[in-house]
């Protein structure tokens, strides 16, 4: 008892440091600020932040906006965001060095002078990648990410880390070291995750580009909660040196590294810099494939596939309204949109997705825990990795008549041979590729889809782990998902809420029309896909959609 006491308190000791390192990032930023603010009495600020990256980044290069000027005006704005939210981790104060470099070195890359906020579990040199666990903390990286040492070259400069939930299989945001982060656009909503201090900050204007990752959702449940675009490459486009995962090593759901911002045009600015040489010679198992600029600016009308539900979790009225607005403006820009049938949606979440992610009984998963105070937001699913196999079958045995879904997901949290593992590569493969052939079947060129929105209430996402399908299904196929804000809700979309059923009527059901209610004028977005590799065109359709 002695010795888990003392354990403990080393525990509570280190996480008190951490949360002391990170007020002392706020200090030095507010610090930081006052004094270019004292020297630079008349930078318009309101002007600065109203710049779309692209003009901005023009005028950094065209020496009509000064860098220290950018730099400082978004250092003050994501100070505010964070005292508000708690998104920021912390502040690289590295950056400020990097910052007089780039005003002695002048115009430098795609990027010059672009401040660039980065999610924990993506190394920065000197930094600790926490993942929202204790033993992780101390453990600064030994060297920046290929992701992020391409942003330097592309003279971006990364200025702060931002918060994750713990372990970053969830879509809420919330560990024991840093806390909660809230939604910008209203305190009682989650940001999403387990990029959610990104999309609280990009969605705060607090910064104008970040870098995340998305297993499930990750990049598109916090842009899509905060009201801004992210884009979920195909897994291999952008490299993942040097970046951490929740499950190392699983093969079944795709993870991916991808940029956030307020607009389409500036994730593609975001990603013509990153898909450059210094990609390709820093991690040669990225395929050298640069930015397609044809395909991006073309203007010929697409074929459109669009489906309105998966029929698994039930669309709040507000997604739903947001695909049909938006199928009726493409049709109308002379585009053409058909019907695609989306089958077997349970399937893939339970067979492939959780069995996928969990092949190995749910060791690995639970192995991260080893030594932590507390499964923040993970309960359920900690407990259920931790449960023996017979308890698993029993457990699956008994609820299957009552909770189908509960019982598919014990089920399929069992511990595989390695048979059965390649077993299941295989039957991804196959249902990756009748998924093509439906998809040319159709001669579609992308497909519109519904986004889970608007932006559940805190708490709840680690309650609701059914409810990734609409984006985890893109992971498991491993195609480029974007999500662009559309709608809001509105007083006619809540007050139809309150006949929401969901399809299986069971607690899941029941406890996502709670989650969701409460959100009149709270963002909704669109998913956009295309097919593997074709991020420029998955891109244009985006900034299509968000033209119309």
């Amino acid at each position: 008892l002695l010795l888990r006491w003392r354990r403990r308190r080393g525990l509570w000791r280190k996480v008190a440091e951490a949360q002391q390192r990170q007020e002392r990032s706020l200090v030095q930023m507010e610090e930081a600020v006052r004094r270019f603010r004292e020297q630079n009495p008349s930078v318009n600020v309101v002007s600065i932040l109203s710049l779309p990256l692209p003009e901005l980044s023009k005028k950094l290069c065209d020496g009509s906006l000064p860098l220290d000027h950018v730099f400082y005006t978004y250092v003050g704005k994501a100070l505010q965001i964070a005292t508000e939210t708690n998104c920021i981790t912390e502040y690289l104060q590295e950056s400020e060095t990097q910052l007089r470099k780039a005003k002695l070195m002048g115009k430098q890359g795609l990027l010059y002078g672009v401040p660039v906020s980065i999610k924990d579990s993506i190394d920065c040199q000197g930094h600790d990648s926490t993942m929202g666990f204790i033993k992780y903390l101390n453990k600064p990286a030994a060297e920046d990410s290929v992701v992020v040492q391409v942003l330097r070259r592309q003279g971006a400069i990364p200025f702060v880390k931002t918060n994750v939930p713990q372990s970053l299989i969830s879509y809420d945001c919330k560990n024991l070291i840093f806390g909660q982060t809230r939604n910008p656009l209203l305190y009682t909503k989650t940001p999403g995750g387990s990029s959610g201090g990104e999309g609280a900050l990009v969605g705060g204007g607090g910064s104008i580009l970040g870098i995340g990752t998305d297993v499930g959702g990750s990049l598109r449940f916090p842009a899509a909660f905060c009201g801004v675009c992210a884009l979920k490459p195909t897994g291999n486009r952008l490299s993942k040196r040097g970046i951490m995962a929740g499950v190392v090593g699983q093969k079944a759901v795709a993870a991916a590294v991808g940029p956030m911002a307020k607009d389409v045009e500036s994730l593609a600015l975001c990603l013509r810099a990153l898909l450059c040489e210094d990609m390709f010679s820093l991690d040669s198992t990225v395929p050298p494939l640069p930015f397609n600029e044809e395909v991006y600016s073309s203007t010929q009308p697409l074929r459109i596939g669009y489906y309105e539900t998966d029929f698994f979790t039930m669309p709040s009225p507000a997604m739903r309204r947001a695909v049909r607005e938006t199928k009726q403006l493409l049709e109308e820009a002379g585009h053409t949109l058909v019907p695609f049938e989306l089958t077997n949606v349970d399937y893939v979440i339970f067979n492939f997705c959780v069995r996928g992610m969990f092949a190995d009984g749910g060791t690995s998963f639970v192995k991260n825990f080893n030594g932590e105070m507390e499964k923040v937001g993970i309960g359920l699913f900690f407990w259920l990795a931790k449960s023996p196999h017979w308890l698993k079958t029993l457990l699956s045995w008994i609820a299957k008549p009552f909770v189908p879904r509960f019982s598919s997901i014990i089920g399929n949290m069992r511990a595989n041979t390695v048979d059965e593992v390649w077993s299941l590569h295989h039957e991804i493969e196959d249902f990756c590729h009748q998924f093509i052939a439906q998809w040319k079947k159709l001669n579609l060129d992308v497909m519109l889809c519904p986004m889970l929105g608007p932006a559940l209430r805190i708490g709840y996402p680690g309650k609701l782990s059914v409810a990734v399908s609409y984006t985890m299904l893109y992971n498991a196929l491993d195609f480029p998902a974007g999500v662009v804000p559309v709608t809001m809700v509105t007083d006619e979309d809540e007050e139809e809420l309150k006949g929401y059923k969901g399809y299986y009527q069971d607690w899941w059901d029941r406890t996502l029309a709670k989650a969701f209610h409460g959100s009149v004028g709270m963002p909704v977005a669109v998913q956009c896909v295309a097919l593997p590799w074709q991020e420029e065109l998955c891109l244009r359709f985006m900034k299509e959609v968000e033209t119309l």
